[in-house]
């Protein structure tokens, strides 16, 4: 089953990895991307492991774009 992850989610860990490549992550930003994780396995009835390393992957190490 392939793991949908929300804009919103997304949006909230590139603000994380920004952060942490500045070397300033926050409580609340480190929070508000594990609460969404949660929520989301929740609601899918997935694995949190399974959705946090798919959004880790997925906005540090994003696919490139097909060569055309």
């Amino acid at each position: 089953m392939a793991i949908e992850l929300t804009d919103e989610l997304i949006e909230l860990e590139e603000k994380a990895w920004s952060e942490i490549q500045a070397g300033a992550l926050t409580v609340e930003t480190a929070q508000a991307v594990q609460q969404g994780i949660t929520a989301l396995a929740v609601a899918t009835g997935q694995a949190r492991y399974d959705i946090e390393m798919e959004l880790k992957k997925r906005v540090r190490r994003p696919e490139p774009p097909p060569s055309t």
